[in-house]
């Protein structure tokens, strides 16, 4: 009951213990990737900050830990893009209008868009990795004014496994994002760049003493685009990349994430270059 103004909870709310979210939504992205949006069992508002993760849990197979790529203004649902990669994630693809699925979380660390009010920002994303950065996005749309020059820079496979391509003209036009697309490989219709996402940088433009960098995909694709976007003049620390990998319990208790004396799921999965930097640069960690 209400006491003096504030809500008062019986208990302390088990992070261990899923929640039963009824999938409220499901968009087919490309051929072997879904959006999810999900209700919670009662109405309510479910704030979290861009770049966190949920853990969702399909029952019967298993748990996995996937960032939300919804909008952080609009939390009545939590929204989720997934790639069918295993048997968690097939299971929680093919999820169909009114099943359940478990939730805990929202849990981990968040881009850095405090941080970057006043700079120039530039976001380099592969695959899916355009995924967890969208939120952050759409942060940046809800307060261009407060960001300089914001750059998008984004790879995929093929033009066929690009996300999210209908809002890339709201992106550019409406809030003056330059959105730089990139595809390793490109069908006989497409007519955009050809090459690795790391050939965008240059084309971006921003201050490099005054930008900061946010990146998340293949860990491959990360080390590539820190060693650009540092040959581009922008600082280490400056420089936050997602290292979403290997996460089970999502609170530190398992160690199937320690990353060095990092652990992602809790002290991740955003960190600074400069924090995780004689880790990253280690091909057997």
């Amino acid at each position: 009951m209400p006491v003096g103004g504030r809500i008062q909870h019986a208990s302390k709310p088990d992070l261990m213990v899923p929640s039963l979210f009824r999938v409220a939504r499901r968009r087919v992205e490309t051929a072997d990737t879904v959006t999810l949006e999900l209700e919670p069992p009662e109405e309510g508002r479910l704030p979290f900050t861009p770049g966190q993760f949920n853990m969702l849990y399909a029952f019967g197979v298993g748990e996995v830990p996937i960032s939300i790529s919804g909008n952080p203004g609009k939390v009545d649902r939590v929204i989720h893009t997934l790639r069918s990669v295993g048997p968690v994630t097939r299971r929680l693809a093919a999820l169909k209008k009114g099943e359940t699925v478990g939730v805990r979380g929202p849990f981990g660390s968040g881009w850095p868009l405090s941080a970057a009010v006043g700079f120039d920002v530039i976001i380099v994303a592969g695959g899916i990795g355009l995924a967890p950065l969208r939120p952050a996005i759409y942060e940046l749309c809800a307060n261009r004014e407060r960001y300089g020059n914001v750059s998008l820079l984004y790879g995929a496979r093929t033009n066929k496994d690009l996300l999210f391509t209908k809002e890339f003209v709201t992106w550019a036009g409406r809030h003056r994002i330059d959105v730089q697309v990139t595809v390793d490989q490109g069908s006989a219709d497409w007519t955009g760049n050809v090459g690795v996402v790391t050939t965008l940088v240059a084309r971006a433009g921003f201050d490099p003493e005054h930008t900061v960098a946010m990146i998340c995909g293949p860990e491959i694709m990360a080390r590539f685009s820190v060693l650009e976007l540092r040959k581009a003049g922008i600082p280490r620390r400056e420089i936050y990349i997602s290292m979403e990998r290997n996460m089970k319990c999502a609170v530190g208790h398992c160690g199937h994430c320690q990353f060095g004396p990092e652990f992602v799921c809790k002290d991740g999965p955003v960190f600074p270059f400069d924090r995780i930097r004689p880790w990253f640069i280690r091909d057997e960690v």
